[in-house]
């Protein structure tokens, strides 16, 4: 084999060894993009579980339905409006629900339970603030 073969030959080697490193990159590039996709799936899994576990009664036992039911209507308006504030007599009307001061303050403890369990960003002082969704 003379100097210009071996040349060639050299050149035929790095041009297919420069080709695996490049299809080598763009399967990490690939792989990388998927493990981020993924690790953010599982950080969500992870935070709902943890969310749906706090709402749960502590018991084992279903709470009664009017109280889930409540507390779901609560949930899913913040949810509806993550951007938007809410007094808990707003909250009433938009839900239907009476606005008489002792349902209101129901209300207003159910709110409260839910930002000491971080559902919900509680109200700034003073105390008659509105409450806004967690974020």
């Amino acid at each position: 084999m003379n100097v210009i073969e071996l040349l060639a030959d050299l050149q035929a080697q790095h041009d297919k060894t420069t080709a695996r490193a490049d299809e080598l990159r763009d399967q990490i590039q690939h792989l990388t993009a998927a493990l981020t996709e993924t690790e953010a799936r599982l950080a969500n899994l992870v935070t709902t579980r943890e969310v749906i576990a706090e709402l749960a009664p502590a018991s084992g036992q279903p709470a009664p339905p009017e109280t889930n039911t409540a507390y779901q209507a609560i949930v899913n308006t913040f949810n509806q409006h993550p951007d938007q504030e809410f007094r808990a007599r707003e909250l009433h009307e938009r839900l239907g629900m009476p606005t008489d001061e002792a349902s209101v303050n129901i209300t207003r403890s159910r709110l409260g339970r839910l930002t000491r369990q971080g559902s919900l960003a509680g109200p700034r002082r003073p105390c008659r603030r509105p409450w806004t969704a967690r974020r």
